[in-house]
């Protein structure tokens, strides 16, 4: 199996070459990406990078205050529109694409699939978001957009809904009884930043919020702009009722079918853990059965469900976030040592080569910013180790390998170290790499070529190298625990009878390392040497260096 190498690309900020930033800015001022933005020249500098996925962020049609009455797209109220773009994890129409990304709103779709098309026809594959656990608050589905049979289905969200209970096996939605929805106090704060006149928002009764907020008051921390779907679960009686199978299941259905037709090859899917895993186990064979090649990648965070998700309910990949992401994290902030990895990979152990690693995301601050290590060379160990310990995918982050900072305040996202994905804003880097659609290196500084290399070294090795796509893994630290006071990190990758020795340097200067091999090692190796053996080398400063056996 190749390895597998994902560029988490947000094309409504990709693309964007407005330089104007205005907190809280419109489209019309800031400007806003588009699909035709990503162009032959983007793929293919993609994949020269060493990326073999792209990982197409915010695809689907979903709540905004941007008003596009005229094809029939009104806006949101912005009282439950996060920023003035909208969160693209509150859905509004599961079938439909964002029309912020065409630049013809009436051939927005096929905008959309000329994309997937040029993408492929370059060698790579197309991951999208499915959000499984939630819509917008003014979810509005047009079932006869896009897809003819639709208008006839049975099995359209919010239909058919019994409002007078607070759970039914026919409603989509749960709601809470002769109660009103009320709008978190800030939410008018926000709203006032660019609406002069804000209509009041009416919900009654009011339904669920989509992090499990069963109030009609949820804060503004909750998901507010969202609603939680109904999979079947009654969470007053904490009961479940997945026979006959639940309306929302073959709406999902649905769906996914809808996307996967357009030639989707992976689906990541928002917070997966968050939806009964009997569904995904059911939802997951229905599509294989069809696509049997598509890829579903779970996010989630709750290291006990790791075995059911993967074991029971099928799913290809898993987020490696609360293991290796926030040990790598803490190692790169000095609060553990190297053997935090060790710790993390054995807690997986068995699981390995199903997890999905990352050092950034939409959700995670960036690695340059002022809130991480503030220097994007810092990380480039982390990513090695990321990349190179066991046969999971990895992800970057488009703008990661410039070494983004994400400084500034771009509205509602505010001052966090991440860029906002609730705003329409630009990255000066991204903007400079676009080059008038050249997508070339011209405009980078000489710190942004060197840093976009060593990505590209890192994953050229791993899609190239058959032991990091298909070898086994051995941790050399316990034999190596005088590495740890010098924070070198050192394993082996074997696959056949190529061994190769990786050795990983988190330190900013160069560092003289003494690698010790004993008989255990050639055991696991195969190999017919017997005596024990010493390595000994020199790795530059936040690098690593490989050594064949």
């Amino acid at each position: 199996m190749a390895k597998i190498t994902i560029y988490q690309l947000f094309p409504r900020i990709f693309g964007n070459i407005t330089n104007v930033n205005k907190a809280w800015g419109s489209i019309e001022e800031n400007g806003c990406g588009k699909f035709n933005n990503i162009n032959d020249n983007t793929i293919l500098s993609l994949k020269d990078l060493g990326i073999t996925h792209i990982w197409l962020t915010g695809i689907i049609r979903h709540s905004t205050t941007t008003d596009y009455s005229t094809n029939k797209l009104p806006a949101d109220n912005p009282l439950i529109v996060k920023g003035r773009a909208g969160s693209p994890y509150a859905i509004n129409d599961y079938f439909d694409v964002d029309p912020d990304l065409a630049c013809n709103v009436q051939n927005r779709m096929k905008e959309f699939e000329e994309l997937i098309e040029r993408i492929h026809n370059h060698g790579l594959k197309v991951v999208i978001d499915f959000v499984p656990n939630h819509v917008a608050r003014q979810y509005n589905s047009n079932p006869n957009y896009g897809k003819s049979y639709i208008s006839s289905s049975k099995y359209i969200l919010g239909a058919k809904e019994n409002n007078s209970k607070g759970f039914d096996i026919n409603n989509n939605f749960y709601y809470l009884e002769n109660e009103a929805f009320v709008v978190p106090d800030e939410a008018f704060t926000f709203a006032e930043h660019f609406s002069s006149t804000i209509k009041e928002y009416l919900e009654f009764p009011a339904k669920a919020t989509g992090n499990d907020c069963f109030t009609s008051k949820p804060s503004v921390n909750d998901w507010y702009e969202t609603i939680k779907l109904n999979y079947g679960i009654d969470f007053i009686n904490n009961t479940k009722h997945f026979d006959p199978i639940p309306g929302t299941w073959l709406c999902m259905n649905e769906i996914l079918h809808f996307w996967a037709s357009k030639g989707i090859d992976g689906f990541r899917c928002d917070m997966a853990e968050m939806v009964p895993h009997e569904y995904w186990k059911w939802q997951i064979n229905e599509i294989k059965t069809i696509f049997p090649e598509i890829l579903f990648i779970a996010e989630i965070y709750k290291r006990e469900l790791y075995e059911i998700f993967l074991q029971e309910a099928n799913f290809d990949f898993l987020y490696d976030k609360v293991g290796m992401y926030d040990n790598l994290r803490d190692v790169l902030e000095r609060k553990r040592s190297v053997l935090a990895i060790t710790k993390s990979w054995q807690n997986t152990d068995g699981l390995n080569d199903k997890m999905l690693r990352f050092m950034e995301n939409h959700d995670e601050q960036r690695i340059a910013s002022h809130f991480f290590v503030g220097d994007a060379y810092k990380a480039l160990p982390a990513c090695a180790i990321s990349v190179f310990l066991h046969q999971g995918p990895f992800m970057i982050y488009n703008g990661q390998e410039f070494g983004e900072k994400a400084e500034g305040s771009e509205g509602y996202s505010g001052n966090d170290g991440r860029s906002s994905i609730f705003d329409y804003w630009s990255i000066d880097c991204l903007r400079r790499w676009n080059n008038n659609g050249n997508f070339n290196i011209e405009q980078l500084s000489e710190k942004e070529k060197n840093l976009r290399n060593k990505y590209s070294i890192i994953l050229n090795e791993a899609i190239n190298e058959p032991a990091i796509s298909n070898g086994k893994f051995y941790d050399l630290m316990w034999i190596n625990t005088h590495l740890v006071d010098i924070n070198c990190y050192v394993f082996i990758r074997s696959f056949n009878s190529q061994n190769i020795i990786y050795a990983v340097n988190f330190n900013e200067f160069a560092i003289d390392v003494k690698i010790n091999i004993n008989k255990h090692v050639f055991e696991f190796i195969d190999s017919d040497l017997k005596d024990d053996i010493t390595i000994e080398t020199n790795i530059e400063g936040y690098w690593w260096k490989k050594f064949l056996m």
